[in-house]
């Protein structure tokens, strides 16, 4: 499986360009979207699962026409939108009973076999008979994995999946992700949790302000940052001062104060000790001084 995009642009009515010139291949397996509120994330999903349709550019999925093909793509994919929505006067096994009819699955013993196997996945199987409307946040976005995820789609496209999730059921759907990824499938994941991609993800993209700024593997975006990660000591009374004056990545009590780790291309006032750079510190590098350089015009070594 592949998508190739070329020269994708979208302009809303009102003159905003969402997507300028986009121009990406992704592969078979995890494909990471990171970016700022704002940067045109959610436009080019819409565009990639036939919601919305581009100003100019072509989009091809092995081959097929986006534009062109708009049907035998949409059987191909499975979309999670960050807004997900469902008809609650359904119980939950209902609910995904009958996104599994719409997705092809006419036979009804295969049918609520794969529904009751996709719940034990998600963790919702103690929950198949609780009406969709009275399940928790989190709950209510594991059924919004499950629906997504219930037509074996050779597409899965994701927008902030773990949002609202606790820290065991997100790693249950990292794991889930994973196993789908072995299979000739390509899953695009967009979220602002860095953590999402740094642990599941072999190849993204970065986009801001409708351009692609990277394209590379998280382990490439942690290179352009080595060096520019730092710890440093503080006392409460220096606490805000340095994040006036860096990015701060974390803040963590100490014995005698704070220790703030920052991400900055030298240290000024406050002495601070280099530490190993992870996609956290690289994103937030490459947000606060690369783009921000490459904006006010000046150059990016």
């Amino acid at each position: 499986m592949n998508i190739t995009v070329e020269d994708l642009s979208k302009v809303y009515p009102n003159g905003t360009e969402a997507l300028k010139n986009v121009n990406l291949t992704i592969e078979s397996g995890m494909f990471g979207l990171l970016g700022p509120n704002g940067a045109g994330k959610t436009t080019l999903m819409r565009v990639l699962v036939t919601l919305m349709k581009p100003t100019t550019g072509t989009v091809t999925v092995n081959g097929l026409n986006l534009q062109k093909e708009r049907r035998a793509i949409r059987s191909m994919l499975g979309y999670l939108p960050q807004e997900f929505s469902f008809f609650s006067k359904l119980k939950t096994w209902e609910f995904l009973d009958y996104v599994a009819s719409l997705a092809g699955l006419r036979n009804s013993t295969a049918r609520k076999k794969a529904v009751d196997e996709m719940l034990e996945q998600v963790g919702l199987y103690d929950a198949r008979e609780r009406l969709a409307n009275k399940l928790s946040g989190g709950m209510k976005r594991r059924l919004g994995i499950a629906q997504a995820l219930i037509g074996n789609p050779k597409i899965l496209v994701v927008d902030e999946p773990t949002t609202g999730l606790d820290p065991e059921e997100r790693i249950r759907f990292r794991n889930l992700l994973a196993n789908m990824s072995r299979n000739d499938i390509i899953i695009i994941l967009s979220t602002h949790i860095v953590g999402d991609i740094s642990s599941t993800c072999t190849d993204m993209a970065l986009l801001d302000r409708g351009n692609i700024a990277f394209n590379g593997s998280p382990d490439e975006l942690i290179d352009i940052a080595k060096g520019h990660a730092w710890r440093i000591e503080a006392i409460d009374s220096e606490l805000d001062q340095i994040k006036e004056k860096y990015p701060v990545i974390s803040t963590i009590p100490s014995e005698h104060g704070w220790e703030v780790e920052v991400v900055a291309d030298q240290l000024e006032t406050y002495p601070g000790k280099p530490i190993e750079c992870n996609l956290e510190h690289a994103y937030v590098y490459f947000v606060e001084y690369q783009l921000e350089q490459s904006w006010n015009g000046e150059s990016i070594e």
